[in-house]
């Protein structure tokens, strides 16, 4: 079983599907907890803690997303693929290995695609648990819109550097979103 797993671990194209859920879903992880912290320093919010637990309600319900949607979407993906498989070698495929990596790649898809916001979420949370020993709110404020861009940043790096693209222009690019969050949610907050 562990060698199965390991395989498809290693599947270029189960690789690929989930690094792009992991990228994508840590994308919006990242900017709902830059938009969430914000939004708390703006309204007055005066406890890290709370902030803390607000994040967590928000890494629960886009992890929870990120692994329904995608185990769901790739399910139906990978029936219809099992499906043309089993016309073109007109046999029946249920059971078999075929089968059986197929739904153990749809749960590699899935984790990576709930993995993706919890880590855009809580590392961006984590200056929030230092208020009133080591930060003031607007200095965790500060950190953790800090933090956000630079998971974004590294996100577009990664992305950059295995496509051949300059990584730093392609970290950047990412990085600026997280900035256009911060600045939205000021300007309009």
């Amino acid at each position: 079983m562990f060698g199965r797993l390991g395989a498809l671990l290693r599947d270029d194209r189960v690789r690929a599907i989930s690094r792009r859920y992991f990228v994508s879903n840590g994308f919006d992880g990242a900017l709902t907890c830059i938009g969430l912290v914000i939004g708390a320093y703006l309204t007055g919010v005066t406890d890290g803690v709370t902030v803390v637990e607000i994040g967590v309600g928000a890494a629960v319900g886009l992890t929870t997303s990120g692994v329904w949607s995608v185990w769901e979407i790739e399910r139906a993906e990978k029936r219809a693929e099992l499906g043309r498989i089993e016309d073109a070698m007109l046999a029946d495929l249920g059971g078999t290995a075929v089968e059986r990596d197929q739904v153990a790649a749809r749960g590699i898809n899935a984790a990576a695609s709930g993995l993706g916001p919890l880590v855009g979420i809580v590392v961006p949370l984590l200056p929030f648990l230092a208020v009133g020993t080591l930060l003031t709110m607007t200095w965790a404020t500060l950190a953790s819109v800090g933090l956000g861009t630079a998971i974004l940043f590294a996100f577009g790096a990664y992305m950059g550097s295995i496509s051949e693209q300059r990584w730093y222009v392609a970290g950047l690019r990412m990085a600026l979103a997280g900035v256009a969050v911060a600045a939205v949610n000021l300007l309009f907050g």
